[in-house]
């Protein structure tokens, strides 16, 4: 016989409203409540449980609380059920209670249909009853919100409902992904990319349009995304096969990055490398390497603004005691020395040095000295003379004699660090404090000189802007691949910090320029792993800033303005603590898997309004592949258990497997072969060959060496020759009874 709905709605009833405040409500529970296993909604659900829901009716549907506690509370009297019950007598008797937090409001729809809707409109008044949801009210409380297209897990706590986020509001307004080392950070985030893309590619006619790029230090997605329908590019220091070097060239930095790189003091150092390169930029300005010619008008230039700026200091015209005078005296012999150097090196365009050195020559050996051969200050006209030839000589090299160097010291132009070092050394001589720059510059050919660094920061000479954001970011319409994985495992530490930062700012400043120039953004998402590490809390105003702290600086623009040019944010960290609050104030949604720091709880703890931080209580004893999901992409937070990716998707992320390897029941058994470790770290190249059968692998030059090559061309171990006879003809070893499959073609 079936129920009336009145029959139905009371069979729900868990108790009634006993005490109301705004963000909390307190109920007491009937005595016919079930005390673990509620078999009346539909599926048999545990109940009470703590962090589960139930509803409160009121004028607009429902209002949905969140189980916060349970206690037991000691009654003067028994709770009496009916008249059956009045010959019991009025003794101490225990019931049970519950605190709920308000959450939202389920409203009843079309067709028997709910939806959630944040905020209370209106509260209980003491003696409401208080109602199991039904599995349909359960997954309409998860299952809110438009356009919630990937799947990526199911709620424990809501009868395994559906979980969905939508990319719109995951990705647009940054994802903070938290917990413990093994908690399941890393295939969180794998993923959320991988169940993302292949939801896109469902609902799109071809391949998806979409742009993630990975930083990844310690070489843990290489093999997550190795299947042909979801093909990453991937770069590292050391490629192997089907990978590419890692490029980040020395012309792609900016100011702030050298200055970083080269721990340039503010006062003296900085103004000259930033000179240095705003030289260097000019001298190409097509966008290509530098002419002698455009080399020639830069540093001629670089003269001319000298030789003003010691006018403007007085420094010619100071008498013999005072140190000015003497310091303008070694710049010209500076810039006669680099003439004549210049002579020697460019001998076709003499036409143009000549004028220019004979000038300073005599200025030195005869405008200075007086009728008994010592030193005098300089006349005016003498010093002006100079600067008019240099003038002369820039017009005719089609310069400006203006002196404006137009670009930009940060613009992306192609110069070569030999180029850039000589225009340093010149600045930093005709600065007049050429003690401060010695160690400055041997510190800087040392870094330029390391052969670490040698591939990553020159790389390939013919390597073009374009070609690198193609490469990096994805090609149009992203036919080059939707993933791009930035190995920086092997990375010198000297430099991880700028690398990290130029990619990122690259990835940024391109983005920017796209919706300058198309007027729409272009979506993409820049994963950043191990974040604590490279958007770490710094000085703010320190004089000068390091690398890390550059990194940091990159990475909090980013989290401010990425949103307006579609580019979203995804950190992933085991200490929240440590990240950069401007970097994290500005993550809308948090992905918050085990932990277990109580500095790290206490900063979680403040992401949700107080009368939702019952379910944050649970962290530390959270599962793996369990996590908490709020904000901008959630209604409400939500335990979420993640779907499962199988081995060959997740991440290089494992535990090490101690127990199996220590009984030797690890698979593949762990054979230490120290040499092929030695020879690799000191970038020497050995033959190293793996069976097919039993994929065990062995070095040639070891003793035990003992391979033999079959057909096809692999190689097979003498343990697991077994039935191979040797080919006749070619001699290669088949398991055929005559000729090998290529003898017999």
């Amino acid at each position: 016989m079936s129920l009336t709905p009145f029959e139905n709605a009371e069979g729900l009833r868990i108790g009634s409203v006993e005490f109301v405040s705004p963000d909390e409500i307190k109920v007491g529970l009937d005595i016919e409540t079930p005390d673990s296993m509620a078999m009346n909604a539909g599926t048999p659900r545990a109940f009470p449980r703590v962090n589960s829901y139930v509803l409160i009716p009121n004028d607009t549907g429902y209002l949905v609380g969140q189980v916060e506690w349970l206690t037991v509370e000691r009654s003067a009297f028994p709770k009496r059920r009916g008249l059956q019950d009045f010959g019991l007598i009025d003794l101490p008797y225990p019931l049970r209670k519950m605190s709920l937090n308000p959450l939202g409001t389920l409203r009843r729809g079309k067709k028997d249909l709910y939806k959630f809707q944040r905020g209370a409109e209106a509260f209980p008044t003491i003696g409401d009853g208080v109602f199991l949801p039904t599995d349909k009210q359960l997954r309409s409380i998860v299952e809110s919100g438009d356009k919630r297209y990937i799947k990526i897990g199911t709620s424990p706590l809501a009868g395994n409902a559906e979980v969905r986020i939508d990319p719109d509001r995951l990705f647009g307004r940054h994802l903070a992904v938290l917990g413990n080392t093994g908690s399941g950070k890393s295939c969180s985030v794998a993923g959320l990319i991988r169940w993302s893309l292949e939801e896109a590619q469902v609902h799109a006619a071809s391949r998806p349009n979409a742009r993630f790029v990975v930083l990844d230090p310690n070489g843990e997605y290489t093999r997550a995304f190795t299947d042909p329908t979801i093909k990453a590019r991937v770069f590292r220091v050391s490629p192997s096969e089907g990978e590419f070097q890692l490029q980040v060239p020395l012309w792609f930095w900016n100011s702030s990055e050298w200055c970083s790189f080269t721990q340039a003091s503010a006062k003296a150092q900085r103004p000259v490398l930033q000179q240095a390169l705003r030289m260097r930029r000019n001298a190409a300005p097509s966008g290509g390497n530098s002419t002698p010619n455009n080399s020639l008008v830069i540093y001629l230039q670089g003269v001319q603004s000298s030789l003003t700026q010691e006018v403007a200091n007085n420094a010619p015209f100071a008498t013999t005691k005072d140190g000015k005078y003497w310091s303008f005296l070694e710049l010209l012999k500076c810039i006669s020395g680099s003439l004549a150097g210049l002579v020697a090196k460019t001998p076709a365009l003499s036409e143009f040095i000549t004028p220019v050195s004979d000038i300073v020559k005599d200025l030195i050996d005869n405008k200075c000295k007086n009728d008994r051969g010592y030193n005098k200050p300089f006349q005016y006209g003498d010093i002006e003379d100079v600067i008019l030839v240099v003038k002369e000589q820039i017009e005719r090299l089609g310069g400006h004699k203006t002196n404006c160097l137009y670009i930009n010291e940060d613009v992306p132009i192609p110069f070569s660090e030999d180029d850039f070092l000589i225009d340093l050394d010149f600045l930093a001589t005709n600065s007049g404090n050429r003690q401060w720059f010695d160690f400055f510059l041997a510190r800087i050919r040392t870094m330029l000189t390391d052969t670490r660094m040698g591939t990553i920061m020159g790389g390939d000479p013919g390597i073009t802007l374009v070609e690198w954001l193609n490469n990096y970011i994805g090609s149009n319409k992203a036919e080059n691949g939707c993933i791009t994985i930035i190995d920086l495992s092997l990375v010198p530490s000297e430099v991880i910090h700028i690398t990290t930062a130029v990619i990122a700012r690259m990835t940024f400043e391109a983005l920017q320029r796209y919706r300058k120039i198309n007027g729409v953004a272009l979506p993409t998402v820049l994963v950043m792993e191990e974040a604590h590490t490279f958007i770490k809390q710094y000085k703010e105003y320190s004089e000068s800033q390091d690398a890390a702290s550059v990194c940091c600086q990159v990475f909090e623009r980013i989290a401010r303005e990425g949103r307006k040019f579609g580019l979203g944010l995804v950190l992933s960290s085991q200490r929240p603590s440590e990240l950069s609050q401007t970097v994290l104030s500005q993550c809308n949604s948090f992905l918050l898997h085990r932990i277990s720091n109580d500095r790290d709880q206490d900063l979680v703890h403040r992401f949700v309004p107080d009368n939702l931080k019952g379910l944050l209580r649970e962290l530390p004893s959270l599962p793996s592949q369990n996590a908490i999901l709020l904000g901008w992409a959630s209604e409400l937070p939500v335990m979420v258990k993640m779907n499962e990716l199988p081995q060959k998707h997740r991440p290089h992320s494992d535990d090490p497997d101690f127990w199996d390897t220590w009984s030797g029941a690890s698979k593949p058994p762990r054979n230490v072969d120290w040499k092929e470790v030695a020879a690799e770290w000191q970038e020497e190249k050995l033959t190293r060959k793996k069976c097919i059968h039993c994929d065990c692998y062995l070095t040639e030059g070891e003793a035990s060496f003992s391979y033999e090559k079959v057909e096809g061309g692999d190689f097979i171990c003498k343990t697991c020759l077994g039935d191979y006879s040797d080919c006749p003809n070619c001699g290669c070893k088949t398991q055929n009874t005559d000729k090998c499959d290529n003898c017999r073609g």
